[in-house]
C-alpha cells in the first residue's frame, strides 16, 4: 500500500474516533441537558408593571443609568405567543439593545384572553389599551419634553402599531415595523393561502370555539414547514447537546414556541376577513372607532425590518406600506434570517440590531434633564370594566 493510502486510512480512523468522541460527549451531557431544561429562564431584564387592565400589562424596563434620549420607545407585540421573545436571553434581547443605546423602554404584554374576552375587537386593542399605553408613557416623560415616542411593532403587533400610527400620527417620533404584514394581497406566505375564504370558514371556527384556540394556531405554524420545525430541529439539537450555551438557547426558544395563547375570537375574525381576505388596510377601506385608517397620514420616519427566509410574513408584505405613506424618510433592511431568527439569532444581534438601534438614535432628541426615577407607586390598575 502506498503512503498515500496510509494517509487516507489515518484520516478515516481519525474521523471515526472524533465521531465516537462526540457521541460519548453527547451521552455524558444528558444530565446537564435535563438540568438546563428545568433551569433555563427567559425574560430576565428587570421590569415593573406601570399600567394594567384586564389581562393586559404595560412594562417599563429598568435602567442602571439615566436615559440619554428624551423620547422613549414602546414595543407592541403580537397577540399570538408571549412578548418575552423580545427579551429571550441577555445576549439575545431586543429590549437590551435599546436600553444600551440610552432609551427608556416600555413593552405591552397583552396577556391571555379569557372566554369573556371573545368579543374584543381590533378596535378594542388599538384604540383601547395601546392608545392608553401611549398616553401613559408620554405623560410619564413630559418633564423631559417628550411629546412623541418611538413605536416598534413585531408581526401582528406591527400591524396594530401601524393602525394606531395612522389614527394618531402626531404622537409618533418614528415607527419601526419588524416582520409586519401590511399588504395582505400577496400569495408568498402559506397563511395567505390558508385563509382564502374558499378554504377557510373563520366564522364557523369562532362560532364553535369563541376564541381562536392556541392549539389551532400552533398547528398552523408547525405545519407550515414540518421538516424544518420537527426533523431538522431535532437533528440540530442532537448535534449541539454537548454545548451548554446552545442547549440553554434551545430550551429558551422552545419554551416560547410552545407557550401558546388563544386570540380573542372577534379580533381573529377581523384580522382574517378584513386584512387577509379583503386587504382593507392598503385599500383604504378599514375603519376603527368610526374613523378611516388612512396610511397617508403617516409622515414619521419608518424603519422596515424584514427576514429573507420568513415563512410567515413575506418581505413584500411589509414593503407594501411604501406607496401608501407620506414619510420621506423610509429605511429598509432585509436580513438573512427567519421570522423568529430576526429577533433571537446571534447574527441578528451582532449585525442587524446595532444598525436598527442607531437608526432610532439618530432620529431622537438628546435628553437635557435627568430622567425621573421609576416608582412603584406609579403603577396603575384599571379595574375590570370594558375596554
Amino acid at each position: 500500500m502506498t503512503s498515500g493510502g496510509h494517509g487516507t486510512v489515518d484520516l478515516r480512523l481519525e474521523a471515526a474516533f472524533e465521531a465516537q468522541r462526540r457521541a460519548w460527549s453527547r451521552a455524558f451531557a444528558v444530565p446537564r441537558v435535563v438540568e438546563a431544561a428545568i433551569r433555563t429562564r427567559v425574560g430576565t431584564t428587570p421590569s415593573e408593571v406601570v399600567l394594567e387592565e384586564r389581562s393586559h400589562r404595560l412594562l417599563r424596563f429598568s435602567r442602571s443609568t439615566p436615559a440619554t434620549q428624551a423620547e422613549p420607545i414602546l414595543f407592541c407585540y403580537a397577540l399570538v405567543n408571549r412578548a418575552y421573545i423580545l427579551d429571550l436571553e441577555p445576549d439575545k434581547s431586543v429590549v437590551r439593545r435599546y436600553l444600551e443605546q440610552g432609551f427608556d423602554v416600555y413593552m405591552i404584554d397583552w396577556g391571555v384572553p379569557s372566554d369573556g374576552d371573545r368579543a374584543l375587537s381590533v378596535e378594542d386593542y388599538v384604540c383601547g389599551f395601546l392608545a392608553r399605553s401611549v398616553d401613559f408613557v408620554l405623560r410619564a416623560h413630559r418633564p423631559e419634553g417628550a411629546a412623541r415616542l418611538h413605536l416598534l411593532g413585531y408581526c401582528m403587533g406591527g400591524t396594530m402599531a401601524t393602525l394606531y400610527g395612522a389614527l394618531e400620527p402626531e404622537r409618533l417620533k418614528t415607527l419601526t415595523l419588524l416582520a409586519t404584514p401590511i399588504d395582505f394581497g400577496g400569495r408568498d406566505s402559506l397563511l395567505n393561502v390558508w385563509t382564502d375564504p374558499r378554504y377557510f370558514d373563520v366564522d364557523a371556527l369562532v362560532s364553535v370555539y369563541g376564541n381562536c384556540p392556541a392549539w389551532f394556531l400552533q398547528s398552523c405554524f408547525l405545519f407550515m414547514n414540518p421538516v424544518r420545525n420537527i426533523l431538522d430541529k431535532a437533528i440540530a439539537f442532537y448535534e449541539q447537546m454537548d454545548d451548554p450555551g446552545s442547549v440553554t438557547s434551545f430550551f429558551a426558544l422552545e419554551r416560547w414556541l410552545n407557550d401558546n395563547i388563544p386570540v380573542a375570537g372577534e379580533t381573529f375574525r377581523e384580522f382574517v376577513t378584513k386584512l387577509y381576505q379583503r386587504n382593507e388596510l392598503v385599500r383604504g377601506e378599514l375603519r376603527l372607532g368610526g374613523r378611516r385608517v388612512d396610511l397617508g397620514r403617516l409622515e414619521c420616519p419608518l424603519l422596515l425590518l424584514t427576514a429573507k427566509s420568513d415563512h410567515l410574513v413575506a418581505p413584500a408584505a411589509t414593503e407594501g406600506i411604501r406607496p401608501h405613506v407620506r414619510s420621506s424618510d423610509v429605511t429598509s433592511i432585509d436580513f438573512p434570517a427567519g421570522h423568529v431568527g430576526l429577533v433571537v439569532g446571534a447574527r441578528a444581534h451582532e449585525q442587524l440590531w446595532p444598525r436598527a438601534t442607531r437608526w432610532a438614535l439618530e432620529r431622537s432628541t438628546p435628553r437635557r434633564v435627568p430622567a425621573p426615577a421609576a416608582r412603584s407607586e406609579a403603577s396603575t390598575t384599571l379595574s375590570g370594566g370594558a375596554l
